[in-house]
């Protein structure tokens, strides 16, 4: 059973659960939109600061109860962790989350579903951030580490530790994306006190979590930060992709302000963690080898 906001309701109840947090946070925006937030010196909210998402959204962003292993194998009572996650025991379980998909599941095209369960069953292979390649947006925003809002009349920039990421986002459109990429590009404008970011440009290569849920090139982003207290900001992306999803649609959560005055932004420039993964194969003696030893 989860607790939210006083109310015991079981994973499988999401779409309960999803209207709840609907009720919850509408008369919590309204309040914070005259409420007593940081500001700018133009008067916008300012948003400044280190900031961070709570919760296990980072394993799978649809309700999820807690399972052996992000990728598993079939066992004589149940599903065992795959041969590759088997040493990383409780470590390598997934706990269980609510979502944060709005109406609780995304909504896939048939084609698409069946490749978010190979990914699934290929975890340990297909997960882009094993390999320490851009996260993506929005999964950039609900990996389990901080990121650093840098914000100015004349810019708005955003640093992630997972590695070494960075979205510059424009405040004046600069045309179309010259290039796709992993973070795409990104174009932000004020909506009274909402700051709503359009992000496009993507490589198609990035997942939305450790869940196997994907999308392809033609995804586009629309992102609205909106502060609803001092050190709180309700953060909504909605996705659409033709050629995944069949209509748009949103996840919503909370970010935290890290409010400890020694935080800093760590970085973990990861590519050289994963160089033996990657090309340890390459090695006239493998690590590990019986002639290394």
């Amino acid at each position: 059973m989860l607790s939210v906001a006083g109310f015991r309701i079981g994973v499988c109840g999401s779409a309960t659960l999803a209207t709840l947090l609907v009720a919850w946070l509408v008369p919590v925006i309204a309040e914070a939109q005259s409420g007593d937030i940081p500001r700018t010196a133009s008067g916008r909210p300012d948003m400044t600061g280190i900031w961070q998402v709570l919760g296990n959204a980072h394993w799978d962003i649809e309700p999820h109860q807690a399972r052996a292993g992000l990728e598993t194998d079939p066992g004589p009572l149940g599903p065992v962790p795959a041969q590759g996650m088997v040493a990383m025991g409780a470590l390598g379980s997934v706990p269980s989350g609510w979502g944060v998909v709005v109406g609780g599941e995304i909504p896939y095209l048939p084609q698409a579903l069946a490749i978010r369960e190979e990914n699934r069953a290929d975890y340990l292979e297909r997960d882009p951030a094993i390999k320490c390649y851009m996260p993506g947006v929005p999964r950039a925003t609900y990996m389990p580490f901080p990121f650093q809002i840098f914000q100015s009349e004349s810019g708005f920039l955003i640093a992630y530790e997972f590695a070494g990421a960075v979205r510059n986002i424009y405040l004046e459109d600069p045309g179309p994306p010259q290039v796709d990429s992993w973070m795409g590009q990104s174009v932000g404008h004020w909506e009274g006190d909402t700051f709503i970011v359009e992000a496009t440009g993507f490589n198609g290569q990035a997942w939305l979590d450790r869940a196997g849920n994907h999308h392809s090139y033609l995804l586009r982003v629309v992102e609205r930060y909106t502060m609803t207290g001092q050190d709180h900001i309700l953060y909504e992306a909605t996705m659409e992709d033709p050629s995944t999803f069949t209509r748009p649609w949103t996840v919503r959560m909370p970010l935290y302000r890290h409010i400890d005055p020694n935080a800093r932004l760590g970085q973990l420039k990861c590519v050289p963690f994963v160089e033996e993964l990657l090309y340890g194969h390459l090695r006239k003696t493998p690590v590990g080898s019986e002639e290394q030893n």
